[in-house]
């Protein structure tokens, strides 16, 4: 059993599949994003929207189409072009997100993204750490000595 399943991942290497990568024959779109997480840091919980923007590039050789984007929270908000992204063109995918939707805490949200693309689904994740009240600065005081 153990030799089946290694010979199977080896041979999901070697074609890219498990990789991420566009398919062997270079065909297909493929969604490449210039960064897959965002961290918010402190924020305060009744201070705002925050937003944030996940650019991407088509690095395939077809139109890329985004069919949806799912956030896991009701406290997110995505929203992207539906128009489709031509080889070599690039788009933006903008999540916003409503800290007072949320209870006070550390937060780690996760967004889906389905597409064309020869990977089929991306993930992005946004986080940070929502507080009451004014976010803490941070003291740089040196004691005289």
């Amino acid at each position: 059993m153990k030799k089946l399943l290694s010979t199977l991942l080896g041979g999901l290497l070697l074609t890219g599949a498990y990789a991420g990568k566009p398919t062997p024959e270079g065909k297909g779109a493929h969604l490449r994003l210039e960064g897959s997480s965002w961290n918010f840091g402190d924020v305060p919980r009744r201070g705002g929207d925050l937003v944030h923007e996940f650019r991407f590039v088509n690095d395939g050789t077809t139109p890329l189409v985004i069919l949806r984007v799912v956030t896991s929270c009701s406290c997110l908000k995505a929203s992207f072009s539906k128009r489709p992204v031509a080889p070599a063109d690039s788009g933006v995918i903008r999540i916003v997100y409503e800290p007072h939707k949320s209870e006070p805490g550390t937060f780690n949200k996760v967004i889906q993204i389905y597409s064309n693309s020869v990977d089929g689904r991306d993930i992005l994740t946004v986080q940070g750490n929502s507080i009451d009240g004014e976010p803490r600065k941070v003291r740089n005081d040196r004691m005289k000595q």
